[in-house]
């Protein structure tokens, strides 16, 4: 279980309804309201208390463990944390590529299984030059690191900054990862957070007022270097928290949804995130 059974935040909701029951309990006693004939009910009625305070402890507790869909208030902009698909998404959707764009599905540039790869192979099956081409078209030299990178084992050679985006139909294309000589996807903290509030601050000029999904950023085989540990509970946090210092907001309807995969929903506290969402 993901939620230990005597977490904080189950507690902390648990004693909502342990006040309210345990008031009323207190008001008959304090005022003597009940008759004389019918005080003996008073301790089965303690009795029936208890075990309700039982089943609401394990409802709640049992609720937290499948929650797979909160929303919470940052700042005035909805966020809708989700487990789904993001494919099926309305509005924006985003893929992380790396730092070159590259889109040679192989296994070793780019794996099949990532959501980089299942992108391409989705929609560019057979039309590879057609993304390369929008790619080079839509280039902003102040975007570009440099653009003859000797790259050993193959790839792209033109290096753009990370959160360098693309806005293709209704895909967000970004730079998330760099990659170092043996084509492996890599970022420091430090990279990762200057990622986060640079894409957010980009994407709040491209959005028009559209629904934005995103997937967790770096839960997939991207290495966080020094933090090999960091779970994706920790990832999610980091996310909103950049979230909430960047000007970025969605005025209503207009949502920012973040998609978690059906793989990764048991190593994410839902609960925990929407308990938090007032300290976030």
């Amino acid at each position: 279980m993901k939620v230990n059974f005597f977490d904080k935040a189950v507690r902390n909701k648990f004693w909502i309804y342990f006040s309210v029951i345990s008031g009323i309990l207190s008001f008959i006693l304090l005022f003597n309201i009940v008759p004389e004939e019918h005080k003996e009910c008073l301790k089965y009625f303690g009795y029936l208390s208890f075990f309700i305070l039982i089943i609401i402890y394990l409802i709640i507790w049992c609720r937290a463990n499948k929650l797979k869909n909160i929303d919470i208030d940052i700042d005035g902009s909805n966020v809708n944390i989700k487990c789904g698909d993001l494919f099926s998404e309305d509005g924006l959707k985003t893929i992380a590529f790396n730092e070159y764009f590259d889109t040679i599905v192989d296994d070793k540039i780019i794996s099949n299984k990532s959501l980089n790869g299942i992108f391409i192979n989705k929609y560019f099956s057979g039309k590879i030059q057609e993304l390369d081409n929008f790619i080079v078209e839509k280039s902003d030299e102040l975007d570009v690191i440099n653009n003859q990178v000797n790259r050993r084992l193959g790839g792209k050679t033109v290096q753009f900054k990370l959160s360098t985006i693309f806005v293709y139909d209704e895909f967000i294309l970004t730079a998330f990862s760099k990659f170092d000589e043996h084509n492996k996807a890599t970022l420091t903290m430090p990279e990762y957070i200057e990622f986060l509030i640079n894409f957010w601050d980009r994407v709040n000029r491209v959005y028009a007022q559209k629904t934005v999904s995103v997937p967790v950023f770096g839960s997939g085989i991207t290495r966080i270097k020094e933090h090999k540990n960091i779970s994706d509970e920790d990832l999610l946090k980091i996310m909103l928290w950049t979230f909430k210092l960047s000007e970025m907001k969605f005025k209503h309807p207009a949502k920012l949804t973040i998609v978690i995969h059906k793989d990764k929903i048991g190593q994410i506290n839902l609960f925990n995130i929407k308990s938090i969402e007032l300290g976030i």
